[in-house]
């Protein structure tokens, strides 16, 4: 995942633009890519994630520099104008609140401050996410996802992007497309890494007796067959990074 992620890790970086006594956050920190791609360029790294097993992950990597905090992207523990800079590698769109925390991010700047963050595509421009969810949402063992919540294509459109972050108070709104690659060995290993990052998709799958499990595989893996290279997979992706400021 971290190979994956990485164009993606390297845009935002680039779209930030940090100075080198710049003080950064981290939002939605994960287990710390953006992090470490930022250590040791920057002053400063605050790092957070709602998830306290993401936190240690991340801790857990030693990078000079980088603080590490439980926090809440919708409810910042930081003083108003705290901040250099802020990133974020696809944590907005999963917010419940995606508008609160884009105010939050903007109550922390300091004045001139950056922010610059990832989301994902819209479906249809990423089939290495879109194997198994229409399978189980066709068979009726899993609700279709609300356009109108956020979730993992929430904010997949630029002019709902650019809308949002000008709302919350930004003027300058960039946005561009990073084209990432997906790589599994094999069938099992696709199935594992992809089942692993969808809390939703891996509890319906496990309610799934032993019959019904192989049915929605091979519905899934006939998905993918424009994509397999003998037992590998290769599927294409694309994701969005905004600036803002």
């Amino acid at each position: 995942m971290a190979e994956f992620g990485a164009p993606v890790a390297a845009a935002l970086v680039t779209a930030l633009a940090p100075a080198s006594g710049d003080t950064v956050l981290d939002a939605a920190a994960g287990t710390g890519d953006v992090s470490e791609a930022l250590a040791g360029r920057v002053a400063r790294v605050i790092a957070v994630d709602l998830s306290p097993a993401m936190v240690e992950a991340a801790r857990s990597r030693e990078l000079p520099a980088v603080e590490h905090r439980v926090m809440d992207l919708q409810a910042l523990e930081l003083p108003d104008d705290s901040v250099d800079g802020v990133v974020s590698r696809w944590g907005y769109m999963l917010v419940p609140d995606p508008p609160r925390a884009l105010a939050e991010t903007r109550r922390v700047l300091r004045p001139g401050g950056r922010l610059a963050f990832a989301t994902w595509a819209p479906a249809s421009r990423n089939p290495w996410a879109t194997a198994y969810g229409p399978v189980l949402v066709e068979r009726g063992l899993l609700a279709p996802p609300d356009p109108d919540e956020p979730g993992q294509f929430y904010l997949g459109e630029p002019a709902m992007i650019e809308s949002l972050v000008r709302a919350a108070g930004f003027d300058e709104v960039t946005v561009e497309e990073v084209p990432v690659t997906f790589r599994a060995a094999d069938w099992d290993e696709y199935r594992r890494i992809v089942t692993s990052l969808a809390a939703t998709m891996r509890e319906a799958l496990a309610r799934l007796d032993e019959a019904q499990r192989a049915e929605v595989d091979e519905a899934a893996k006939a998905r993918l067959e424009a994509y397999r290279s003998g037992e590998a997979y290769v599927l294409p992706g694309v994701s969005l990074v905004t600036r803002a400021a």
